[in-house]
């Protein structure tokens, strides 16, 4: 049996085996036990009643978590007309145009977090799909990367907001932070990406809609989050 080492002995200590915890209890808890010398990530999982195979259970949505990701979000909008230009720039993109990028995809660069462009442009993006689409970098009108209106889709993901998707095992996992972040700033996205999982309930979907809820940190341990509890201020 390997020997438990420092840290996994204070971890031990402080979670209790079987106990759900409320997302402030859960947040706090997280600092505790997270002793990685860079700024880990703040990861969510949330386990859904719902099966993912059928179109009308498929859970997907975008979120504007309060604090942010904590994330520097690289952006590229792909767009050509002068307002669209000066306003996907002026709202912070990284990187704006369209020929010469599409070009630069082509060849093998993503080297971006997100993509944003407008319903006209998809015809031309179109054929990116091969190489963005396993890259899940594809701009798509569900998670507000295809609109008109550029500026207000980059600022958004600028600051903080995410889109999610249930995984073929009814999952659905995100990154909500930083372990910088405070424990109050912790709970306060994990209750706004909850609070949004819950208005996305699919009405076909029977019995239990959140099964299970756990948050962790990169290295940390999971810690599970009561469900009931979730609505809880």
């Amino acid at each position: 049996m390997s020997k438990l080492t420092k840290n996994q002995k204070l971890t031990n200590g402080k979670i209790e085996a079987g106990k759900s915890y409320s997302i402030a209890e859960a947040s706090k808890l997280l600092k505790e036990i997270t002793f990685t010398k860079f700024d880990a990530s703040v990861d969510i999982d949330v386990r859904l009643g719902v099966d993912p195979r059928k179109a009308n259970q498929m859970v997907r949505g975008t979120v504007s978590l309060p604090h942010g990701t904590g994330k520097v979000v690289r952006v590229l909008c792909l767009c050509n007309a002068e307002a669209d230009v000066a306003a996907a720039k002026e709202a912070g993109a990284d990187y704006v145009g369209l020929d010469e990028y599409i070009e630069k995809i082509k060849g093998g660069w993503t080297d971006v977090d997100v993509i944003i462009t407008l319903p006209a442009m998809m015809g031309k993006i179109g054929a990116l799909g091969r190489i963005l689409g396993p890259r899940h970098l594809m701009p798509n009108p569900k998670s507000g990367t295809v609109t008109q209106d550029v500026g207000k889709a980059v600022k958004e993901v600028k600051q903080g907001k995410i889109d999610f998707k249930v995984d073929k095992g009814g999952i659905v996992h995100t990154s909500i932070g930083k372990m910088s972040f405070s424990a109050e700033q912790i709970a306060e996205n994990a209750r706004a990406f909850l609070d949004t999982i819950e208005k996305l309930r699919p009405a076909t979907a029977k019995g239990t809609y959140m099964k299970s809820v756990y948050l962790s940190s990169t290295m940390s341990e999971g810690i599970k989050i009561d469900a009931k509890a979730v609505d809880e201020n």
